[in-house]
Parts: structure tokens; sequence; C-alpha cells
């Protein structure tokens, strides 16, 4: 029995300072835009931390270290693929922020960030980086109907 399946990693990375400040990336995508994290992608080849790190150089400016994995978001695509996002936060950072084409870039304060317009999701996917007991969002289709859940 083949256990195999195509899957799409990509990753995001909420960096908060001690002064209750988050990051946060106002996405330009006609698909998912709105408030979120910065990430993307994992290369072929690429570790997931390594993948985090460059992600983060590439929309912000600013260098992360020991990013810490704390959730997974999942859900089947319409070609039967699996896409996987990992969850990672740090307090580690160096650099001058910038924006990127993904989208602007700037410092808010996490308590003012449901207030924010926020990308789809987005609201769900704050309680598995800030909730210790949730760790994924997991979403999926029963009944013709998409179900979101949290575990």
């Amino acid at each position: 029995m083949d256990r195999s399946e195509k899957t799409v990693l990509t990753n995001m990375c909420m960096i908060y300072d001690d002064d209750g400040n988050v990051l946060v990336q106002d996405r330009r995508d006609s698909d998912w835009g709105g408030i979120t994290f910065p990430g993307g992608h994992v290369e072929k080849g690429e570790s997931f931390t390594d993948a985090v790190i460059r992600e983060v150089y590439e929309e912000t400016g600013l260098t992360i270290e020991t990013p810490q994995i704390c959730g997974i978001k999942q859900w089947p695509e319409d070609d039967g693929s699996r896409y996987i996002v990992l969850f990672y936060k740090t307090s580690h950072f160096a650099g001058e922020l910038k924006s990127s084409e993904e989208g602007e870039v700037y410092w808010t304060k996490l308590s003012r960030l449901k207030d924010l317009p926020l990308a789809r999701g987005m609201e769900l996917m704050l309680r598995v980086f800030l909730e210790d007991e949730v760790g994924e969002y997991y979403i999926y289709e029963e009944d013709g109907e998409w179900k979101h859940v949290l575990k």
C-alpha cells in the first residue's frame, strides 16, 4: 500500500518583541490578501528551518534566529495533494525592516491584531500561534461543506 502523497510545504513566522508587538504583512494577493505573518514555500531539498529564515528575510529584510515550530495548518487541494503550512515563532531578529513585492510589513500591537483586516483564516491561525493547547488547524471537506477544526 502506497502511503505517499503529493504535498506542498510552506511556512509562516510570527516575529515578536518584548513590548507586545508583532510583525505583520499586508499581503498583495488577489487570492489570499490581508494581514498575516511573513512566510512562503519550502524549496526542494531545503530544510524547514532554513526555508522560514530565507522567506522571512526575503519578505521583511530581517534575519531571524532560533525559530521554534509551534503548530501546523493543512488542507486538501483540488488535485488531491495536501497543502501544509508549518508555523514558527521567534523573538530573535536583526536587520532593517523593508517591505517586498509580497506586501507591506510593519509592527503592530498583538492586542490590536484582531481589529485589522486579517487574511482569510488568520483569526483561527492566531490561536495556533498563541495558545499552547492548540497545535493544528485542519481544513477538510465533508458532505460538500468545508470544515475548519482546531486540534
